[in-house]
């Protein structure tokens, strides 16, 4: 397939970004406030997973509302799913695996994916789609950044998404790898929080996040 017009937009938001907050919404109200909180902790992106029913909605509301973050529709495993996503206002469609199906209707919508990976195989099963970007999922309970440093090795040309587990203390470790694209994490917006609307703490562990990643990436100190 041709490589689509796309493909450096959106990655290269997530790269300068470094994080992906993984979010997973039950009340669509707590949408905007949630990504209110993302955005006063200076994160642009968000990853809202398919594992409710709430989440076509809470896209939606964020695309209206808070249109500055970039919009990820994760958990996304089957078609029907990612036309969903994209109606929304999803910008970029991630997945725990790679379905080929899904991979190859995510292209034909003009809609960015990157599936899940766990092994060579399947890395190089997206390789042949034409894909260079790939979440790896879950990392920590595989190894880590040991596992991902060997996984990478034969790829020099792909970015990686690590996700599963990772924390504050792991992360640095993580994005001083230069062909990590982004990590991502559920512990800057924990679901419980969302639901118990502490999104003051949200916004506190977002801005730390940050600063995390500036200081190992760039050395800069806000």
């Amino acid at each position: 397939m041709r490589r689509p017009e796309w493909l450096g937009d959106v990655f290269d938001e997530l790269l300068g970004m470094g994080l992906v907050p993984v979010v997973e919404i039950t009340d669509a109200d707590q949408a905007v406030p949630l990504a209110e909180a993302l955005a006063e902790g200076h994160i642009r992106v968000v990853e809202v997973t398919f594992r409710t029913p709430a989440a076509e909605e809470s896209i939606r509301r964020i695309a209206r509302h808070v249109p500055q973050l970039v919009r990820v529709a994760g958990t996304i495993t089957s078609t029907a799913q990612a036309d969903v996503a994209l109606d929304a206002g999803a910008e970029l469609l991630v997945a725990p695996g790679l379905n080929r199906a899904v991979v190859e209707h995510a292209l034909r919508l003009g809609i960015p994916m990157m599936p899940g990976v766990l092994t060579p195989t399947e890395v190089e099963a997206g390789l042949s789609l034409g894909l260079e970007m790939f979440k790896v999922f879950p990392i920590e309970p595989v190894g880590g950044v040991r596992y991902l440093k060997a996984l990478a090795a034969p790829y020099p040309k792909v970015r990686w998404n690590p996700t599963g587990g990772i924390t504050p203390a792991s992360l640095p470790d993580y994005l001083k790898m230069t062909s990590v694209l982004a990590c991502g994490g559920s512990w800057i917006a924990p679901r419980a929080d969302i639901e118990a609307g502490k999104f003051d703490e949200i916004a506190a562990r977002a801005a730390e996040a940050v600063r995390i990643v500036r200081e190992t990436r760039m050395g800069m100190k806000p």
